[in-house]
């Protein structure tokens, strides 16, 4: 462990974005638990990255929407650093499906991964980041919940969940020096995919009014503002990424 540094929690930061959070936090001098569901491998090669940095890693393969596993994730990271300060909920789920054909069962899975996962995590390091008199807690939507988009209800639900939750931390937490916001991205390809030759992310290249997509250190570069003590003032707040297609 990093003497003295803090410590934060990003789920889904095996790749993408994730990742690049982890990096940014790490150069900030954070202790960084990663979270994957699959894919350990990706996980691994992220701790290492930020051992390279020179700050500490621990890797948690868990199932964010399931409780048990989430409250598991949680017990050890506050075992292997003491207190988490920065929780950056940031794995989802984004499955296709009218609203007429949803299940409850299909439902309940995209609140428990989308939403409940922040709620849990949240009640697990809010009552240390309170005694600290110091925290971040970072949501993450989307343009496609915001304006709500037909073919994925149950994810719009869910990431308006997280948006209300957001607002309702932010109040509550505030005055406690947690600040607490959620990040709306554009348009962001995965980072290993050729975005040259597909032509619906050229068309949306196209039509975006900074003329180019999204970037994963697009999204930590804010993060790591938010995640500072130059960011403290900005609480409460749905901040958006994505070049000026959605304002």
């Amino acid at each position: 462990m990093a003497k003295g540094a803090k410590t934060a929690l990003i789920t889904g930061s095996g790749r993408n974005m994730g990742r690049s959070c982890a990096k940014e936090l790490a150069r900030a001098g954070f202790n960084i638990v990663i979270n994957g569901s699959t894919k350990k491998d990706d996980c691994d090669r992220v701790a290492d990255e930020v051992r390279a940095i020179g700050t500490d890693a621990l890797v948690e393969m868990t199932d964010i929407g399931d409780r048990a596993g989430v409250e598991a994730m949680a017990a050890s990271a506050l075992k292997t650093f003491g207190r988490v300060d920065v929780l950056i909920n940031n794995a989802a789920i984004r499955p296709g499906a009218s609203f007429l054909e949803l299940s409850d069962a299909d439902i309940a899975r995209v609140m428990d991964v989308n939403f409940g996962a922040a709620v849990w995590l949240a009640r697990a390091f809010l009552p240390g980041m309170v005694e600290a008199g110091w925290g971040r807690v970072i949501n993450f939507t989307g343009m496609n919940a915001q304006q709500g988009t037909g073919g994925r209800p149950s994810v719009t639900i869910s990431k308006h969940a997280a948006w209300g939750l957001t607002k309702a931390l932010s109040r509550e937490f505030g005055p406690q020096g947690i600040t607490s916001n959620i990040i709306s991205p554009g348009t962001f390809p995965d980072e290993d995919l050729d975005v040259v030759s597909n032509a619906n992310f050229q068309n949306l290249l196209q039509s975006n009014p900074v003329g180019r997509l999204g970037t994963s250190d697009d999204i930590s570069a804010l993060v790591g503002l938010l995640c500072s003590d130059k960011g403290g003032f900005i609480n409460g707040q749905l901040l958006q990424v994505n070049g000026g297609v959605v304002n």
